[in-house]
């Protein structure tokens, strides 16, 4: 899905996730929605809390640019929003409230009820995993685990390219926000697979919290968001021969579950 994401518009490769998964082990498509929002929620706490962290570490290092203040308030809003999410959806699924009960009694329409059943669905399969403490840490673990990888990787690139004065720990925390932000502008549906927001918001950031000069840092966004592009088609493309799909394979069949 992450490949496809990268020669469809508007992510529309998470799709692919969810008819695989139904098609492949018959997991309902509202448990494939799920296991994405799931995924979505986790790694805007991920990016949050390691982007929140990574700043504060510049600012007590005395290494804070001129547009830090900026980035920290924007870091503290979205970890607040994620964590607000979070602790939000904990609370409704422990709680005796099944809103999916009251609204499905005050829909009549076919197609309405057809998309309520879906929601309803979706929300409680989230709920399984809320209340599942162990299922959060592990997800919470893998995701945190995933973007260290994700960040490691601009770091090594940009230690490779700089020529500054800064010590690794600085560099760190640099790459840290750098992916931070430029992982956050890819939200944005506005070019295919992120490219070009990416680059942007990596270099503005970068700028503006090191002595980093423009040019260095757009080579190094440049860089970074290519090689991890790659490993993505690789792995792609390595997963599509695995699967042994085709285009065909991607049409719904009869035995597709709705």
């Amino acid at each position: 899905s992450q490949a496809v994401n990268l020669v469809v518009p508007a992510r529309a490769g998470d799709g692919v996730r969810a008819y695989l998964l139904n098609t492949r082990r018959e997991v309902p498509y509202t448990t494939g929605v799920s296991s994405l929002a799931v995924e979505r929620l986790f790694d805007l706490l991920s990016l949050a809390t390691l982007g929140t962290g990574a700043l504060v570490a510049l600012a007590l290092a005395g290494e804070r640019g001129a547009g830090g203040d900026r980035f920290l308030a924007c870091a503290g809003v979205v970890a607040l929003v994620g964590v607000f999410g979070a602790g939000g959806a904990v609370t409704v699924a422990h709680s005796d409230h099944r809103p999916g009960v009251w609204l499905r009694g005050r829909v009549r329409r076919p197609r309405l009820r057809a998309v309520v059943d879906a929601t309803v669905g979706v929300g409680a399969d989230l709920r399984v995993v809320a209340t599942d403490g162990g299922a959060l840490l592990r997800v919470a673990a893998g995701s945190l685990a995933v973007w260290a990888v994700v960040v490691t990787i601009a770091v090594l690139v940009l230690v490779a390219l700089v020529d500054a004065n800064l010590s690794l720990p600085v560099l760190v925390c640099v790459g840290t926000l750098a992916v931070t932000v430029g992982n956050l502008a890819k939200i944005l549906p506005l070019s295919q697979g992120g490219v070009g927001l990416y680059e942007a918001a990596f270099t503005a950031l970068v700028v503006a919290v090191s002595p980093v000069g423009a040019a260095t840092a757009l080579a190094a966004a440049v860089l970074d968001h290519a090689l991890k592009n790659l490993v993505t088609v690789a792995g792609g493309v390595a997963a599509a021969l695995a699967l042994n799909l085709s285009r065909g394979t991607l049409r719904p069949s009869e035995h597709t579950e709705s």
